[in-house]
Order: C-alpha cells, then structure tokens, then sequence
C-alpha cells in the first residue's frame, strides 16, 4: 500500500489573548526570501513561549517535507487572523523562550 504524502500545513497557534505585535522589517534578506521588491512584505513578531524549539521544529519539519507554515492568532475585533511564516528562531531568555517570527503580511 502507497502511503499517502501529509499536505497539511504546520500551525503555531494563539489561542486567547490580545492580538499580537507586528514590526515591519526594512532588512534586504526577507526580500530575498519573497523574491520581493516590495518593501513592508514582511513583519516580525516575538512573543513568549513554553517550548520555542518545539515549535521552530514544526516549521522546519513542515518546510522539509514541501508543506507550508501558517501563523494563526486572535485579531482583536473577535476573528482570527493567519499570516504565513517566512523563517523562525527561538532563543532562550530569563522567562523561558521567546519566539521569532517572520510573516509575510
């Protein structure tokens, strides 16, 4: 028997809480990553989480396999919202880790 290929995309998730911060990035690289000329295509946004490498993985493993990562959180006026995630990193600070995003808006 075949076994059938997972298209799904990946997901980090927001489930409740205010709506996140988003800064427009004004770097080169992320324009490379878009094959973009259009500046203000990608923002960033960091947050706290419990298990940063975790889900730095999740987009790896999502990216390797073909599939797509999406950023998905509470927009503020009762919906949600989904960003495509571009590159991620975590790093460890005193709090725990903190999440790096980079989001095509």
């Amino acid at each position: 028997m075949e076994q059938q290929k997972n298209y799904e995309p990946a997901y980090i998730t927001i489930v409740e809480g205010p709506p996140p911060e988003f800064r427009e990035i004004n770097h080169e690289w992320p324009l490379g990553v878009l094959e973009s000329q259009a500046r203000g295509d990608v923002a960033l946004c960091e947050m706290r989480t419990m298990n940063g490498p975790k889900l730095a993985e999740r987009c790896h493993l999502a990216w390797r396999q073909g599939r797509a990562a999406y950023f998905d959180f509470p927009a503020g006026d009762g919906t949600r919202g989904e960003l495509s995630i571009l590159a991620v990193r975590w790093e460890e600070v005193e709090e725990g880790h903190k999440l790096h995003l980079w989001l095509k808006i």
